[in-house]
C-alpha cells in the first residue's frame, strides 16, 4: 500500500519544526539570510534546498458591524507524490522512479540536470540545484521508511498537522476530520487532492491537504494536471486531423475520376 501525508492546516501553528527537521535529516543547506518582506515566511517557496515550506497567509475576516480583522492561514507544503507524476513522465533518463512505498524519488546519481521534470510538475515543487544543476525534492524520507521510521517532518510536528501513514487509511481519517469540523461550524473545510475523481489531472495526491479557503490562497493550483495529458490529447487531435485530410483527398480523387468518366 502506498504511504503519504495528510496535512491538516487547521491545526498548523507555523512553528516550522517540520522545515527544520527536514533540513536537518536530509542535510540541506540554509536558504540564505535575506529580508524577504514576507512576514514570517523566510523560505517563501519549495525548492532544491527547501523540501518542506510553511506558508503564512494573512487574510481579512469580518468582525461585528462593519469592522474587519485579520487572521493567519498557515500550511506546511511539500511534494505531493502524485499518483500520476508529471516529473516522472517527463524524465528522459529514468532518474525519477516510483518506490515500493508509492513515493516519487529522484535518483541523484542518474539525474543529468536537463530540467524536464521541473516543467512537468504542475505544483512547481521540483527544482534544480544552482551548484550542480541536478533536480531535488522531498523523498518522503525514503531512507527512514526503509528503516521503518516515519518521515522527519511528521515526527517533529507538535500538533499532528502533518500525519503520515498508508494513504487509504489517511483518507478515512481526513474525511472524519472534515465531518468533525463541519459539525463544529467550520463549513468551509474540505480536502484537496484526496480524491482522484476531483483531481483527474494528477490521479490524486499521496500528500493531500485539509483546507478552509480556495486553493489559490495557499498557493495551490485549483485544477492541476500533468502536461502529458494535453500532449496525449494533441496527438489524438493530430491523428484525427490526418485521417480527415486523407479522407478529403480520397473523396476529391473519386469526384475527379467520376467527372472525367462522365465527360
Amino acid at each position: 500500500m502506498p504511504t503519504g501525508f495528510f496535512t491538516d492546516t487547521t491545526v498548523c501553528i507555523g512553528c516550522k519544526a517540520c522545515e527544520v527537521a527536514c533540513k536537518q535529516w536530509n542535510q540541506l543547506p540554509d536558504d540564505g539570510y535575506h529580508f524577504t518582506g514576507m512576514s514570517f515566511d523566510n523560505t517563501m517557496h519549495l525548492g532544491a534546498s527547501t523540501w518542506r515550506h510553511v506558508s503564512f497567509t494573512e487574510r481579512p475576516v469580518p468582525l461585528s458591524g462593519a469592522d474587519t480583522g485579520f487572521s493567519w492561514l498557515m500550511a506546511s507544503d511539500v511534494c505531493k507524490h502524485c499518483a500520476r507524476a508529471g516529473c516522472l513522465e517527463n524524465c528522459p533518463t529514468g532518474a525519477i522512479v516510483r518506490t515500493e512505498f508509492g513515493s516519487v524519488y529522484v535518483q541523484p546519481d542518474i539525474c543529468n540536470g536537463c530540467g524536464y521534470c521541473v516543467s512537468g510538475c504542475p505544483f512547481g515543487v521540483i527544482d534544480r540545484n544552482h551548484d550542480d544543476g541536478r533536480a531535488w525534492k522531498c523523498t518522503l524520507c525514503y531512507d527512514r521508511q526503509k528503516a521503518e521510521l516515519e518521515p522527519a517532518c511528521a515526527k517533529a510536528c507538535p500538533t499532528d498537522s502533518i500525519q503520515f501513514g498508508e494513504v487509504e487509511e489517511l483518507k478515512q481519517r481526513a474525511r472524519k476530520r472534515v465531518e468533525e469540523l463541519h459539525e463544529n461550524g467550520v463549513k468551509e473545510a474540505y480536502l484537496y487532492g484526496a480524491d482522484a475523481a476531483s483531481q483527474p489531472g494528477t490521479g490524486g495526491l499521496n500528500a493531500f491537504f485539509l483546507l478552509v479557503d480556495k486553493p489559490e490562497v495557499y498557493n495551490l493550483p485549483p485544477d492541476p494536471e500533468v502536461p502529458t495529458i494535453r500532449g496525449n490529447q494533441s496527438w489524438k487531435a493530430a491523428g484525427f486531423a490526418a485521417v480527415g485530410v486523407a479522407a478529403a483527398a480520397l473523396l476529391s480523387a473519386l469526384i475527379g475520376r467520376t467527372a472525367k468518366n462522365e465527360s
